[in-house]
């Protein structure tokens, strides 16, 4: 491949996305030992789960409404603290030592951030639908069908989704927030996280306050769009997410390389402000086994960068970003993750619909299959012919 080996981009700060790698049989009876315990291995798709915010949790607490459908029959109707307790016991037992101690830690960073960084624009840091996004956006939200959200996505690429998200004004808040926590950052000498391992400018969202906003941004306008668009995936079971700004141009990183996000589902979006190049390429979706597959023609998309237009697209969608050649550019991204979907992939017996490569190999198997069968059948009709 042209652009050489795919690198699997993570984040730094190794949440533990992921962590519910319990599912077992069904319908266990909760007891105190951990060893007994268990989630379905069929979510309760009737089950109406409940909120968590609020809790002193170690996790997400969308991650433990996600977690909740997978509850065994005999736990959905105890108290949210209960549930909660359940929960987390069975993340914990399966959280390695040493995941547990990078959460313990991670939080600690977090909390020493926010007792001591003071917002500039603290409404920035509660959703607010109808000051962040532009109508046309929240409009198909609301209606949250297929159609609606046709009417303002356009798809120049299978499986890039782009559409008008972002107001100006939002835009201008978020920059202003960063730039002023950056300027924080080196007046007081902290030492920050930078959002993943191949960016070395930027700054993780989440850290400096903004992380309930995003968790928001994620349950009520990606979720419902990328369970639609992305299903096949865990569109619609991402339960938690790591939102970040990278920075691009003088002084900042020029470009970034051929890779795939560590998420089921990556929301892009542009903020501004004045550059030239910054183009992303996309090279098709792959799977661990296919991700340096040579792509095929028409695989092969660049996408140019508009302030308050977003991309969404597949985390295994391979990609990377040409050199921002003048200006500079700020992108905020939200990488979405789902604990069942990554769970469920470590049983998986076939090939995953989602990889183009996979898919190609299984038509070319059905191809050579058939052909053998019609070779064999001409062999016998010739037989009986003569």
């Amino acid at each position: 491949m042209s652009n050489g080996a795919v690198d699997p981009r993570k984040d730094n700060q190794s949440p533990m996305a992921g962590a519910s790698g319990n599912s077992q049989a069904n319908g266990a009876v909760p007891t105190n030992s951990s060893s007994n315990l268990r989630l379905r291995l069929n979510p309760n798709t009737d089950h109406n789960p409940e909120r968590y915010d609020g809790l002193e949790l170690e996790f997400s607490p969308l991650l433990y409404s996600s977690l909740e459908r997978y509850l065994p029959p005999t736990m959905l109707g105890a108290t949210r603290n209960t549930k909660a307790y359940y929960m987390r016991q069975l993340l914990l037992r399966y959280a390695p030592d040493g995941e547990r101690t990078r959460i313990k830690k991670n939080k600690e960073y977090k909390d020493k951030i926010m007792s001591n960084y003071q917002p500039m624009h603290r409404e920035l840091y509660h959703m607010n639908p109808a000051a962040f996004f532009v109508p046309s956006f929240t409009k198909a939200i609301a209606e949250n069908t297929e159609e609606a959200y046709r009417s303002i996505i356009s798809e120049p690429s299978p499986g890039v989704l782009t559409f008008e998200m972002l107001q100006p004004r939002f835009c201008e808040m978020l920059l202003d927030e960063v730039e002023h926590f950056e300027r924080w950052v080196r007046e007081t000498k902290f030492r920050i996280m930078r959002p993943n391992t191949m960016n070395a400018y930027g700054a993780v969202l989440d850290d400096f306050g903004l992380e309930t906003m995003l968790d928001k941004l994620m349950e009520d306008f990606i979720r419902p769009m990328s369970k639609i668009f992305f299903p096949e995936v865990g569109g619609a079971t991402i339960d938690s997410h790591h939102g970040f700004v990278v920075e691009y141009g003088t002084d900042r990183d020029a470009d970034l390389g051929f890779h795939v996000d560590d998420s089921e589902v990556t929301l892009n979006v542009c903020l501004g402000e004045q550059f030239s190049g910054g183009e992303l390429f996309f090279r098709g979706v792959r799977c661990d086994k296919h991700v340096n597959v040579e792509s095929k023609p028409e695989e092969i998309f660049d996408y140019a960068h508009v302030p308050g237009r977003a991309v969404i697209h597949r985390g295994r969608h391979r990609h990377g970003a040409r050199s921002t050649t003048s200006g500079h550019r700020v992108n905020m991204l939200v990488w979405c993750r789902s604990s069942v979907f990554r769970e469920m992939r470590k049983y998986e017996k076939h090939s995953p619909s989602w990889c183009a490569e996979c898919q190609r190999e299984k038509k070319e198997r059905q191809r050579r299959s058939i052909a053998a069968i019609n070779l064999e059948l001409q062999k016998k009709a010739g037989g009986a012919a003569s």
